[in-house]
C-alpha cells in the first residue's frame, strides 16, 4: 500500500478501516457518536441481550496483581466485622401496667427529658431512644427497659 509521506501508521490504519467500511456502517457509527453516555450504555446492554453476548473479563496490565489482592480480601470476608456502635429503638410496652416503670427508666436513661417528655416518648413508640451507643451500654439500657416492661431493639 502506498501512503502519503506525512501519514503515520495509525492514520494509515484508520484510512484503510474507513475505506473498507460500507456507507451503512459509516451511518451507524455517525449515529452512535451522537448518543449520550447513558444512551450508549443502554445500546450496549440491548446489543448484549439480543446477540446473547456474555461479559468477559479483559486482561489488563495489572492482571498479575489482581489475584494477589483478591487473596488478601478473602480472609476479611471470612470474618465479618463485629458491630461496635448501636442505635437503641424503643418498641413499646409489654403491658400497660408497666407504663410508669418504663417512663421512669426512659427519663433516667435520657437525662435531657423531663417526666412529661418521657411519657410522650413512651406513648408515641416506636422511636429511636439513643444513637451511636457502645455495645456494653446498649446491652445495659436494653436490660433495664425490658426489666421495667418495655420492648427494645438494638439496630
Amino acid at each position: 500500500m502506498s501512503t502519503p509521506m506525512g501519514m503515520r501508521l495509525m492514520s494509515r490504519t484508520a484510512c484503510v478501516m474507513e475505506e473498507a467500511a460500507s456507507p451503512k456502517i459509516n451511518s451507524i457509527v455517525d449515529e452512535i457518536e451522537k448518543l449520550t453516555l447513558l444512551e450508549a450504555s443502554e445500546l450496549v446492554s440491548q446489543l448484549k441481550t439480543r446477540l446473547n453476548i456474555t461479559d468477559i473479563a479483559m486482561p489488563t496490565a495489572a492482571a498479575p496483581a489482581a489475584p494477589a489482592a483478591a487473596s488478601e480480601e478473602e480472609p476479611a470476608e471470612e470474618k465479618p466485622k463485629e458491630k461496635t456502635l448501636f442505635t437503641i429503638r424503643f418498641g413499646g410496652l409489654n403491658a400497660d401496667t408497666a407504663k410508669a416503670k418504663v417512663i421512669k427508666e426512659i427519663k433516667a436513661i435520657n437525662s435531657t427529658m423531663n417526666l412529661v417528655e418521657a411519657k410522650k416518648f413512651v406513648e408515641s413508640a416506636p422511636q429511636t431512644l439513643k444513637e451511636n451507643v457502645t455495645k456494653e451500654d446498649a446491652e445495659k439500657i436494653k436490660a433495664a427497659i425490658e426489666a421495667a416492661g418495655g420492648k427494645v431493639e438494638l439496630v
